[in-house]
C-alpha cells in the first residue's frame, strides 16, 4: 500500500500525504487526477473503481479501506 501512496503523492503533486487529507481538497483535484487514480486502482490492484463509488470517499483513509475490502 505504501508503493499506492507514493502514486498518490505524484498524481497529487505533492510532498507527502495524510490519512486524514480530503482527497477533492488537493489543489491538483480535477476529473483527470480522478481518472488518474481509477487506472492506478486497477493496474495495481486488479479491480475498477466507479466514479459513484469514488463519490463516497471523502479521505485518503477512505479510499485506502475501499481498496482493502475491494482488492482482489
Amino acid at each position: 500500500m505504501e508503493q499506492f501512496k507514493e502514486r498518490l503523492i505524484d498524481i497529487f503533486e505533492v510532498e507527502e500525504i495524510n490519512d486524514t487529507d480530503v482527497i477533492k481538497q488537493f489543489e491538483a483535484w480535477d476529473s483527470l487526477t480522478l481518472l488518474s487514480i481509477i487506472a492506478t486502482i486497477d493496474s495495481e490492484f486488479g479491480f475498477q473503481i466507479s466514479a459513484s463509488d469514488f463519490d463516497k470517499i471523502e479521505t485518503i483513509a477512505d479510499l485506502l479501506q475501499f481498496i482493502e475490502n475491494n482488492k482482489k
